[in-house]
């Protein structure tokens, strides 16, 4: 049935857009459970030019993934939001109803918990979290569902801290802020989340202790990150950006086709192969 469901369209919206990995795995999705009359594509949209591009959308189409800038600046233009999309104001999906209807979801935090129990991880006692930019807010999310402590968060200032702790009260997760002077202290939690852009961590390698806990890093290019090399040598489990980019493609799959379960396999190997290709 595939070649003829009437919503077979999809794309991710984002600006700058030309790296994203989302066609490479929700094509090689389509492939592997036989929709070969769907489309992925990716449209560079900015703010300003995202209500005019949503409003131009036929009923030919199943869902957009969104990525920066515009996860916060979807939210106005939709009919509903799910309560995971709401808890931090950011939707990176949304599907088209069949009456025409936009239902906005965040599948980056069930992306985190579900890469994270691949790995072995579904409680942690503590954790920390490097960084404190829209990921960030995501990772805590996740970290409600699987932490049971408190959650030390190492930020680069003052402003950055006060955001960090009003996600944390949101959330219902216990934020502590430490100065990023100071983010060698991290490295000791059982789960550290590095949600910074690349190459901020760098200075942190020589300090991985001899017996690491979980590094879940959520960069994917380039990869592994400096961090990540030194976590792997030393024994400890490393969590990828491809991880999560695959696990919550994943459930924008299932959500946009209603075919389920996606295929977490054949997606993670297309991103790999697209990966080791650039």
């Amino acid at each position: 049935m595939g070649s003829t469901d009437r919503r077979h369209r999809a794309a991710v919206l984002g600006s700058p857009i030309a790296h994203s990995l989302s066609p490479v795995l929700h094509r090689a999705a389509y492939a592997e459970l036989g929709l070969d009359g769907w489309s992925y594509d990716r449209f560079d949209v900015d703010e300003a030019a995202l209500p005019g591009f949503v409003e131009g959308l036929d009923s030919s189409w199943a869902g957009l993934s969104l990525t920066m800038p515009l996860k916060r600046a979807i939210m106005p233009l939709l009919d509903c939001v799910s309560e995971t999309a709401a808890s931090v104001e950011a939707v990176n999906t949304v599907v088209f109803t069949e009456d025409g209807g936009r239902t906005g979801d965040n599948t980056d935090i069930p992306g985190m918990i579900a890469a994270l129990r691949e790995r072995g991880v579904e409680k942690t006692e503590s954790a920390a979290v490097l960084g404190a930019g829209a990921t960030a807010s995501s990772a805590l999310a996740a970290l409600s569902q699987i932490c049971t402590g408190p959650v030390t968060a190492y930020v680069r200032s003052r402003e950055r801290g006060i955001e960090m702790r009003g996600w944390g009260e949101r959330l219902g997760v216990d934020v502590r802020i430490a100065d990023w002077a100071e983010a060698e202290q991290a490295l000791h939690a059982p789960l550290v989340i590095a949600t910074t852009p690349a190459g901020a961590t760098d200075a942190l390698m020589d300090a991985v202790p001899e017996r690491p806990g979980t590094l879940f890093d959520v960069l994917y290019e380039p990869w592994p990150t400096g961090l990540a090399s030194a976590w792997a040598s030393r024994g400890g489990a490393v969590v990828g950006g491809l991880d999560l980019l695959v696990h919550q493609a994943v459930l924008q799959v299932e959500q946009m086709t209603g075919r389920s379960p996606a295929p977490l396999t054949a997606m993670r190997h297309a991103g790999e192969q697209a990966l080791t290709a650039r």
